[in-house]
């Protein structure tokens, strides 16, 4: 398509929050241009989209693509389930600020090596998206690579020094362009920091109308009140909004706490997938914390001297049996997703239960080689005491307050299913067969809000002066695919997606344009 050629996407359904209507949608650059009974010219080019729906682009709300942008296995698992721009920067890791090093190291399993970013700022981690990804991707300031920046591998509350320097680096990352501040107060250092410390972060997010985005702390589920509680505490002194990542927990106790805090005053919303089980780095639950917060190199030395597993398994694993959330069951409750070392690729798709009883160990021995072997590089799915019907999950995604996250992980030989089937689940099994979203309804969670909320400019609508990222959906067959068992299948029913007007995905094969950029926070308004 030429660079002044009109592009008209004639014959569908356009669907946005207000409704469904027939029109003809025609993009010139970047743009909507015109939205109705539109007449074709010799010069435009034309995509039928008879029989099939029109929606603005989805927004991954929490994604850990964040090194994998120029994939392109990645970014066709997205686009197939109308991803057209990801938020990385979860959990409170990532690469920048600085050289990415730690985020390499502790979060290698979850977010991998970025093949581009080398070190620097905000800036330069959004330029090495630019005109090089099919999709676009914004970032959150990741609290726990500040502290890492500063703080280095202290367990120890940061000093006034070390504060003022941690808001310098986030202030200087909203300057840069980032839509927020995260972080991943479960995972090492991010649980070493007070709601003080974090509220002192959030400062410059709310100047800046950003966000803060957390993974609460101490779990989710009945414990999450503790996480609400210190929520209302870091946005009481800080004034910052307030998106909690993957909240998940019986319906009637995310609607009330959610709820809780809106009366209180506190702006918050939250993202949550279609899946029950999680999915997790290994040493993050089966580690102690401040052996995690070691070299690597040093935490291997630890696992692997005879006397150290043992005092492990004496002090440290009765507590993992303690844990609400797995409990003694645990090793069947794991499935290995990714392990790093060769030698034990045989593992995948296996809970550590089975894995250790084929290799004539028990599950602790077994994990602590796992991690030793890969450096600590593995990841695994999390099953859950108690897998939750279809119609108590779209109680969660009834809240006015929910936006569409996959959490996806795509790293490892039997990932979670999350990643390449989060959206195209949503549009199968809550739209076209339970019916407990209507096709309005998808677009406001999946697209319409998020646009708004994490500040993308003027993207989540189809209308005239707004940034063509369009999907088209056959409403009939789009499904996922991908299962625990088969976890790498990818989603059907949507071949044809624009990112900023330019076809991404025609037909079903990857176009060879590259339009997608790193978002510079911005807000529409209109």
């Amino acid at each position: 398509m030429g660079p002044k050629m009109r592009l008209v996407m004639r014959g569908g359904t356009v669907v946005d929050g207000q409704g469904m209507r027939r029109a003809d949608v025609a993009v010139e650059g970047d743009t909507v241009s015109a939205v109705g009974d539109l007449t074709v010219g010799p010069d435009d080019h034309v995509i039928d989209c008879r029989g099939r729906y029109l929606l603005p682009g989805f927004v991954d709300t929490h994604s850990h693509a964040d090194g994998l942008m120029e994939d392109e296995s990645v970014q066709r698992s997205l686009l197939k389930q109308g991803v057209t721009t990801v938020i990385t920067g979860q959990d409170g890791i990532s690469y920048a600020p600085g050289n990415g090093g730690y985020a390499s190291e502790y979060f290698a399993a979850i977010n991998g090596d970025h093949p581009r970013y080398s070190g620097g700022g905000v800036a330069e981690y959004l330029a090495a998206v630019d005109g090089r990804s099919r999709l676009n991707l914004a970032y959150l300031v990741p609290a726990g690579t500040v502290r890492w920046e500063v703080c280095g591998r202290s367990t120890t509350p940061a000093d006034d020094a070390q504060r003022a320097a941690m808001v310098a680096l986030v202030d200087e990352g909203m300057r840069e362009g980032a839509i927020g501040l995260s972080t991943g107060l479960d995972y090492v250092p991010g649980l070493f920091a007070g709601a003080d410390e974090i509220a002192a972060l959030c400062e410059p997010i709310a100047r800046n109308r950003g966000i803060y985005v957390t993974h609460m702390r101490g779990g989710y589920e009945d414990k999450s009140a503790a996480g609400i509680e210190e929520i209302a505490r870091i946005t009481a002194a800080s004034g910052a909004r307030i998106h909690i990542s993957h909240f998940h927990a019986q319906a009637h106790i995310v609607h009330d706490q959610l709820d809780a805090l809106r009366r209180a005053g506190v702006d918050a919303t939250f993202d949550a997938y279609p899946y029950t089980r999680g999915c997790t780095i290994l040493g993050m639950p089966l580690l102690p914390p401040e052996l995690s917060a070691l070299p690597a190199d040093t935490v291997v030395e630890v696992i692997t001297d005879p006397a150290e597993r043992q005092r492990l398994r004496r002090d440290w694993f009765p507590a993992v049996e303690r844990n609400a959330s797995l409990g003694p069951e645990w090793p069947s409750m794991i499935t290995l997703a990714h392990v790093a070392a060769p030698e034990f690729a045989w593992t995948h798709g296996l809970t550590l239960e089975d894995a250790a009883a084929h290799a004539g160990t028990d599950a602790i021995d077994l994990a602590l080689d796992l991690l030793a072997a890969s450096r600590l590089q593995v990841n695994a799915v999390m099953a859950v005491r108690h897998e939750r019907p279809v119609a108590e999950l779209a109680r969660i995604f009834s809240h006015p307050g929910h936006m569409g996250g996959s959490d996806g992980i795509f790293i490892g030989a039997h990932p979670h299913p999350r990643a390449r089937g989060t959206f195209a689940r949503y549009l199968r099994e809550y739209v076209r067969e339970t019916q407990e979203w209507s096709w309005s309804d998808a677009v406001v969670h999946l697209s319409t809000a998020p646009a708004a909320r994490f500040g993308l400019g003027r993207r989540g609508r189809v209308a005239a002066g707004w940034i063509a990222d369009l999907i088209v959906v056959d409403p009939r067959t789009v499904a996922d695919t991908a299962t625990y068992d088969e976890p790498l299948g990818e989603a059907v029913g949507i071949n044809d997606v624009l990112v900023a007007g330019v076809p991404v995905l025609a037909n079903g094969a990857l176009a060879d344009s590259t339009p997608g950029r790193g978002l510079r926070r911005e807000h529409a308004e209109g």
